[in-house]
Protein backbone atom coordinates (compact mmCIF):
# COMPACT_ATOMS: atom_id res chain seq x y z
CA UNK A 1 0.00 0.00 0.00
CA UNK A 2 0.93 3.79 -0.87
CA UNK A 3 3.27 5.29 2.37
CA UNK A 4 4.37 8.78 3.13
CA UNK A 5 7.60 7.86 2.59
CA UNK A 6 6.89 6.51 -0.85
CA UNK A 7 4.76 9.22 -2.08
CA UNK A 8 7.50 11.82 -1.02
CA UNK A 9 10.35 10.18 -2.48
CA UNK A 10 8.55 9.76 -6.00
CA UNK A 11 7.99 13.38 -5.75
CA UNK A 12 11.82 13.74 -5.05
CA UNK A 13 12.42 11.88 -7.92
CA UNK A 14 10.26 13.90 -10.74
CA UNK A 15 11.63 17.11 -9.47
CA UNK A 16 14.82 15.61 -10.98
CA UNK A 17 13.22 15.67 -14.68
CA UNK A 18 12.38 19.08 -13.56
CA UNK A 19 8.42 18.03 -13.16
CA UNK A 20 7.75 20.06 -10.00
CA UNK A 21 4.22 20.36 -10.36
CA UNK A 22 3.82 16.70 -10.03
CA UNK A 23 6.51 16.48 -7.36
CA UNK A 24 4.19 18.65 -5.29
CA UNK A 25 1.08 16.73 -5.96
CA UNK A 26 3.21 13.35 -4.69
CA UNK A 27 3.49 15.33 -1.78
CA UNK A 28 0.72 16.13 -0.99
CA UNK A 29 -0.44 13.27 -0.96
CA UNK A 30 2.04 12.01 1.25
CA UNK A 31 0.85 14.60 3.77
CA UNK A 32 -2.89 13.56 3.46
CA UNK A 33 -1.29 10.01 4.47
CA UNK A 34 0.94 11.16 7.11
CA UNK A 35 0.32 14.83 7.85
CA UNK A 36 3.21 14.12 11.37
CA UNK A 37 5.91 13.72 8.33
CA UNK A 38 8.05 16.32 8.22
CA UNK A 39 10.08 15.69 4.61
CA UNK A 40 7.00 16.27 2.00
CA UNK A 41 6.88 19.76 3.59
CA UNK A 42 10.26 20.41 3.08
CA UNK A 43 10.61 19.50 -0.37
CA UNK A 44 7.42 21.85 -0.92
CA UNK A 45 9.51 24.42 0.27
CA UNK A 46 12.17 23.82 -2.06
CA UNK A 47 10.06 23.23 -4.96
CA UNK A 48 8.49 26.21 -4.35
CA UNK A 49 12.60 28.09 -3.80
CA UNK A 50 13.44 26.24 -7.38
CA UNK A 51 10.52 28.14 -8.78
CA UNK A 52 11.53 31.39 -6.70
CA UNK A 53 7.85 31.57 -4.66
CA UNK A 54 10.38 32.60 -1.75
CA UNK A 55 6.99 33.86 0.61
CA UNK A 56 4.84 30.62 -0.41
CA UNK A 57 8.16 28.53 0.56
CA UNK A 58 8.55 29.81 4.10
CA UNK A 59 5.04 28.70 5.26
CA UNK A 60 5.86 25.03 3.92
CA UNK A 61 9.16 25.32 5.98
CA UNK A 62 8.04 26.33 8.84
CA UNK A 63 5.94 23.65 8.79
CA UNK A 64 8.53 20.84 7.98
CA UNK A 65 9.93 22.27 11.24
CA UNK A 66 7.17 21.93 13.43
CA UNK A 67 6.99 17.86 12.30
CA UNK A 68 7.08 14.82 14.40
CA UNK A 69 9.23 12.70 12.35
CA UNK A 70 11.55 14.68 9.90
CA UNK A 71 15.06 13.06 9.05
CA UNK A 72 16.89 15.09 8.66
CA UNK A 73 15.90 17.10 11.19
CA UNK A 74 18.01 20.37 10.19
CA UNK A 75 17.34 20.58 6.32
CA UNK A 76 14.67 23.01 7.04
CA UNK A 77 16.04 25.50 9.51
CA UNK A 78 18.85 25.40 6.22
CA UNK A 79 16.35 25.73 3.34
CA UNK A 80 14.62 28.35 5.58
CA UNK A 81 18.35 29.83 6.31
CA UNK A 82 18.34 30.04 2.18
CA UNK A 83 15.12 31.95 1.77
CA UNK A 84 16.19 34.22 4.09
CA UNK A 85 19.22 34.96 2.32
CA UNK A 86 17.98 35.27 -0.70
CA UNK A 87 15.61 38.03 0.65
CA UNK A 88 18.29 39.70 2.13
CA UNK A 89 17.29 39.39 5.62
CA UNK A 90 20.41 38.01 6.99
CA UNK A 91 19.29 38.27 10.71
CA UNK A 92 16.58 35.64 10.30
CA UNK A 93 18.78 33.43 8.37
CA UNK A 94 21.57 33.43 10.78
CA UNK A 95 18.97 32.23 13.51
CA UNK A 96 17.85 29.46 11.34
CA UNK A 97 21.49 28.21 10.79
CA UNK A 98 21.99 28.75 14.49
CA UNK A 99 19.20 25.84 14.66
CA UNK A 100 20.18 23.76 12.24
CA UNK A 101 24.09 23.71 13.73
CA UNK A 102 22.09 23.24 16.81
CA UNK A 103 20.33 20.08 15.39
CA UNK A 104 23.35 18.53 13.81
CA UNK A 105 26.40 20.23 15.77
CA UNK A 106 28.45 17.41 13.60
CA UNK A 107 27.43 18.30 10.47
CA UNK A 108 30.36 19.83 9.03
CA UNK A 109 28.67 21.45 5.89
CA UNK A 110 26.03 22.79 8.50
CA UNK A 111 28.61 24.45 10.28
CA UNK A 112 30.04 25.84 7.41
CA UNK A 113 27.48 28.01 6.34
CA UNK A 114 27.32 29.38 9.52
CA UNK A 115 30.66 30.41 9.85
CA UNK A 116 30.15 31.83 6.66
CA UNK A 117 27.45 34.03 7.45
CA UNK A 118 28.64 34.92 10.39
CA UNK A 119 31.93 36.25 8.60
CA UNK A 120 30.07 38.16 6.27
CA UNK A 121 27.73 40.00 9.27
CA UNK A 122 30.77 40.99 11.12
Amino acid sequence: YPTAEAHTFLGWAMSFQGRLAEATEECLRAIEIDAAFGNPYNDIGVYLMQQDKLDEAISWLEKAKQAERFQPRQFPFLNLGRVYLRQGRWWEALREFEGAVRLAPRDPTTAKILHSLRARLN
